[in-house]
């Protein structure tokens, strides 16, 4: 059951530092981050520890087994990407998964959909090459030391937190098999809140990778430990498809908001979409609506349901299908005509496997250093522990990204051998001025893109600080075409907006998503972290 984040009623300010700012969802991962900077790391090693020990002590959200991604502005000045995704299995064509579900399902391959877990949503991982691309080509230290405090972690144990172990609860129904169940519960269970526990299979794991490079995961004893589990569930990865992996560092996509450049990843990635919103957002002057308005969140909300629309239907690996210009000013000026006075009716805005990519709920860190690297950092399995899969004895969960493609040949998100399927990962760096600097996210599945454009919103349109921001109430469309709202939103904004035509649902704050963000404003460094989570902000 998750806990109730209301029932903490603390009051927090933004943090500031002169030398270096961390923020991310756990108070002992940001530690990590920190304890890089002060031994010398630019951020970008620091971002490395950070994700590294969430692994261990978030790890209901993120893991090897996952995909990782960036985006940053160096000290020179230059704004770049990094994607770490991996694709389909070469054998996995939708004929050979139809068969393969329809056997284990016992219907027919022609009625077989695509699953949201077990050895068919597994796609390669890009994290561990990820990892180390990032300190190699951007940090200034070694992939082992970045990794010392995640493994100490893992090893020594550490005490579980209340989100983390409410979200832990999944994997007591998610793994079936004897290893992942020794590997992931205690007794048969979740932990508790403030249970003490080890992860040393994952934690040797680290060792590895630590000792052997990012190469042992997918070409070592740890790339053969994963394909063994997954062609004995009757999947299609060979550890040539793990070998073959390449991180790209793809060019940012951007638009301008409000005075601000705002720089995300270009698809296969949700990106798009945010900007979309945001140049929807600005045709119809949003952010010219009072705040404790109606008119703002209607405003706002259309905007990211044309979005939604949108990239949803046309977002994915662009190797594979042609891309509209959805973050073009004029694509947006003819999308805005369509917003009025009342909620547009029926629109689509799921992806196949809506359910799963809906709320699936990963890991966001950002970090600010005094050399004037802002980075935001993210890495994800997906939906929660991933696919159910576990690989052999390494501790090392696999994600179930794949879930997001269709087996319809006719759909843009069609599964494809080595296609990336549509992902929702975006971190985002933003420049509000010559030498003024954000690096943000908000993490959640489907949040993603309507967390940035509330928290841009809110610091552009209405001027406030970066924890002010985060913690204001948020509002999100659902799959379904609900308009869901946490209930401290202001006063009778809801029932105003029902009025306009808005199906209006209040959903508790965990499924508002997770957000981040430092600044390096001419070289004053600030961060904020979400209430929403366990989330800490370490400075110093």
């Amino acid at each position: 059951m998750d806990p109730d984040i209301d029932a903490f009623e603390s009051r927090r300010s933004t943090v500031y530092g002169a030398n270096g700012v961390v923020a991310t969802s756990q108070p002992l991962a940001a530690e990590a981050g920190l304890e890089l900077l002060r031994t010398g790391g630019n951020a970008f090693d620091a971002a490395v520890a950070t994700a590294a020990a969430l692994n261990v002590v978030e790890p209901t959200s993120t893991g090897l087994g996952g995909d990782v991604f960036a985006l940053y502005r160096t000290a020179d000045g230059g704004v770049g990407a990094m994607r770490a995704c991996g694709g389909a299995p070469a054998a996995a064509t939708r004929e050979r998964v139809r068969e393969s579900v329809a056997d284990g399902e016992d219907v027919d391959p022609a009625d077989a959909e695509m699953p949201d877990t077990g050895p068919h949503a597994v796609t390669v991982p890009g994290t561990a090459r990820g990892w180390e691309a990032t300190v190699r080509e951007l940090g200034r230290l070694s992939l082992a030391e970045a990794l010392d405090p995640a493994i100490e972690y893992a090893l020594e144990g550490y005490p579980v937190t209340e989100v983390v172990s409410a979200q832990w609860q999944h994997a007591e129904e998610l793994f079936t098999d004897d290893h992942a169940r020794e590997a992931w519960l205690f007794d048969g269970a979740a932990p508790d809140v403030g249970q003490e526990v080890r992860l040393p299979r994952l934690g040797r794991t680290l060792e590895a990778v630590a000792g052997e490079g990012a190469d042992v995961v997918y070409e070592g004893h740890v790339a053969e430990a994963i394909t063994e589990e997954i062609q004995a569930k009757g999947g299609f990865m060979t550890v040539d498809d793990l070998a073959g992996f390449e991180v790209e560092w793809p060019d940012p996509v951007s638009t301008t908001y409000g005075g601000a450049e705002v720089f995300e990843l270009p698809p296969n990635n949700q990106g798009l979409l945010a900007l979309e919103a945001l140049n929807v957002a600005e045709q119809v002057d949003a952010g010219d609506a009072g705040y404790d308005s109606a008119e703002r969140v209607h405003r706002f909300a259309e905007a990211m349901k044309l979005a939604f629309v949108d990239g949803h239907r046309y977002v994915t690996d662009p190797e594979y299908e042609e891309i509209p210009p959805l973050a073009s000013e004029d694509y947006a000026a003819k999308r805005a005509e369509a917003i009025g006075e009342r909620a547009i009716e029926d629109p689509e805005v799921g992806v196949p496997n809506a359910d799963s990519a809906e709320d699936a709920d990963t890991v966001l860190l950002c970090v600010a250093d005094d050399a004037g690297n802002v980075v935001s950092y993210i890495n994800s399995r997906f939906a929660g522990f991933g696919s159910g899969v576990v690989a052999g004895e390494t501790g090392i969960a696999l994600q179930n990204r794949g879930a997001s493609f269709s087996l319809d040949p006719d759909h843009p998100n069609r599964l494809e051998p080595g296609k990336r399927p549509f992902h929702t990962l975006v971190p985002a760096v933003a420049r509000l001025g010559p030498d003024d600097w954000l690096a943000f996210g908000v993490m959640g599945g489907y949040m993603q893109p309507q967390g940035h454009l509330q928290v841009l919103a809110n610091v552009l349109d209405y001027d406030m600080p970066l924890q002010a921001a985060l913690d204001a109430p948020r509002w999100r469309y659902r799959e379904d075409g609900e308009l869901a709202v946490e209930e401290h939103m202001h006063d009778g904004v809801p029932t105003k907006l029902a009025r306009r035509g808005h199906d209006v649902r209040v959903l508790p704050p965990l499924l508002f998503g997770g957000a981040q963000v430092v600044r390096n404003d001419d070289g004053t460094l600030s961060g904020a972290t979400e209430p929403r989570k366990d989330g800490h902000v370490a400075g110093y």
